[in-house]
């Protein structure tokens, strides 16, 4: 096939079709969709993995054309919902549809997040203002209002409801409601502290267009989180869930081993097939494994252009990361070490709780755990039941995931050390004081995170990262010096004082760190790492070595006359 220009950033389906991009089939969602309906399906999957081109889908499938205006019958024409004959195209163009998102209320204060949906609002009104000539006048005033953005409050809580009474009065049909990114504003609000003036909103919205409104065929909400009844679906007895623990829908979000495999060979990059895999595949929604759909068009993009690209954390750049954020700060040091655990590849067990607020999060490391997992940022390898509770086995699902904890924890590590006053441990290093070098490090070292896959790395990374805030000093890494490379060193930029080399040693078990410190000191000697600042004139040299164990160390010094 001729390859076909690749969908980044495009989520309206008819654009999509009309411009010839290539599409993924997820028309078979409207089968299911029909096949399982309830008047209110929620639909919960992490950011970027499909939901609002769903819903313009949904949108172009289902609504009717108003007044003279041109069928949209085509953009489905070779579709799989096509084939599947009369009892679902019966469907096709009949009903109006509201289609509404809330993401514009992502802002720093209510008043102006308020603002901005209503904006979302009154954009609908104008794409719906042929119904004004039809309504009575009092129904005319307050429309008009809307599309003004003079209505009271009153009017704008219950606006949906208003719109979809309206819609169904010009065409004696009842109303398609879509609603993309309904927990967006609450999420925002939540971290600038206005989370109740928001969810009071939304609630009255909610229950307003989709508790006993008679204008309503059936809704379809989007959203990362499965918010609580109680917070914003009051009294939703007609809701149905469905998150990535349902096995129904599960195929519609998301790329399938089978559609990846079909989107490789349409662009003969069969042979990238194993790190898209490494880098993008990994979550399991219900029982069905898919790739993240935003990171491999993206790459598959950029691997058309160079064949020898290199995978990037692509989701990162979309994702609000300050969930992890907010993870590290609040960890204790059971969560830090399960942190560790997952970072090297390791799982945790946890109970599954699929309804929360936003406001529960912060109450138990367990409601953290489960937002990491509704949000993306952790997999399910397997759920099942421990008495009367589900329980189930965390991982992280894929390299650009582990990728966004790593840069969190880097962060997060870099914060904690500038945070602290690091010039007794600065000191102690420069005049080679074991005791207090070693209380400094190890005091340092239990409140950190591991994130590399060897721990010698880890130490490496650790230390140089707490010797870079030394001021007026040169640190370097893995230089050559003498008869070999020594681990860091340290030299004074002003004066002639002595330089440092210090050299670390893994041991298996605490009660061999003192040894691993003196081999680590042996090799300095051996490998005569401070000759050249012998031959530069320096008078002495401290030689440090470090034994590491876990969280713990051993620090032996010694300071050598030339």
């Amino acid at each position: 096939m001729d390859k076909k220009l690749l969908p980044v950033g495009i989520d309206d389906f008819r654009k999509l079709i009309d411009e010839n991009y290539y599409y993924v089939d997820k028309t078979l969602l409207i089968k299911d969709l029909l096949d399982n309906l309830a008047a209110v399906n929620l639909f919960t999957r992490p950011r970027r993995f499909g939901k609002t081109l769903n819903l313009s889908m949904l949108r172009y499938f289902f609504e009717q054309p108003a007044g003279k205006g041109k069928s949209r019958a085509y953009l489905f024409k070779d579709k799989k919902i096509v084939s599947e004959g009369r009892k679902y195209t019966d469907h096709q163009e009949r009903y109006p549809v509201i289609q509404l998102s809330l993401k514009s209320g992502r802002q720093s204060e209510f008043k102006l997040a308020y603002e901005m949906i209503k904006s979302e609002i009154i954009q609908e009104y104008e794409r719906h203002r042929y119904v004004l000539d039809a309504l009575e006048s009092n129904n005319q005033k307050i429309y008009q209002q809307i599309l003004d953005n003079t209505a009271d409050d009153s009017i704008w809580y219950r606006s949906i409801a208003f719109l979809s009474r309206c819609l169904d009065t010009y065409y004696r049909q009842r109303v398609v409601i879509l609603l993309d990114e309904y927990d967006v504003p609450l999420e925002n609000a939540y971290y600038f502290g206005f989370y109740d003036k928001m969810t009071g909103f939304i609630r009255s919205l909610s229950e307003s267009a989709f508790k006993s409104n008679p204008c309503l065929k059936f809704a379809v909400i989007t959203g990362c989180l499965r918010i609580s009844r109680e917070s914003v679906f009051t009294g939703l007895n007609n809701l149905d869930t469905i998150s990535i623990l349902n096995t129904v829908y599960n195929e519609h979000f998301g790329f399938t081993k089978q559609e990846m495999a079909k989107l490789l060979s349409d662009y003969h990059i069969e042979s990238k097939a194993e790190q898209i895999r490494e880098w993008y595949d990994g979550y399991i929604f219900g029982r069905t494994e898919v790739y993240n759909p935003w990171s491999v068009i993206n790459y598959v993009r950029s691997a058309c252009v160079d064949e020898n690209s290199l995978p990037v954390e692509y989701w990162s750049n979309t994702s609000s990361n300050s969930i992890i954020k907010d993870m590290l700060a609040k960890a204790d040091d059971a969560a830090r070490d399960e942190i560790e655990i997952l970072m090297q590849h390791g799982t945790i067990t946890k109970p599954v709780f699929e309804t929360i607020t936003y406001q529960d999060i912060y109450e138990s490391p367990d409601n953290l755990w489960n937002f990491l997992y509704f949000t993306g940022y952790l997999k399910a390898e397997k759920i099942w039941m421990h008495g009367d509770d589900r329980v189930m086995e965390l991982k992280i699902p894929n390299k650009e995931v582990r990728n966004i904890y790593r840069h969190q924890i880097s962060l997060w590590a870099r914060q904690v050390i500038q945070s602290r006053n690091l010039s007794v441990l600065f000191e102690a290093v420069l005049s080679g004081s074991e005791e207090i070098l070693q209380k400094e490090l190890s005091g340092l070292l239990g409140s950190s995170i591991s994130y590399m896959d060897n721990y010698e790395a880890f130490y490496h990374g650790f230390l140089l990262g707490i010797l870079t805030n030394m001021e007026h000093h040169k640190i370097t890494s893995n230089r050559e010096s003498g008869d070999g490379r020594y681990d860091l060193c340290i030299v004074s930029r002003r004066e002639m004082k002595p330089p440092v080399i210090l050299e670390f040693k893994l041991a298996e078990k605490n009660g061999q760190m003192p040894d691993a410190a003196e081999q680590a000191l042996q090799q300095i000697r051996a490998n005569r790492y401070d000759i050249p600042f012998e031959d530069e004139g320096y008078k002495q040299c401290v030689h440090i070595g470090i034994g590491f164990c876990r969280k713990m160390c051993a620090v032996k010094c010694e300071t050598v006359t030339f």
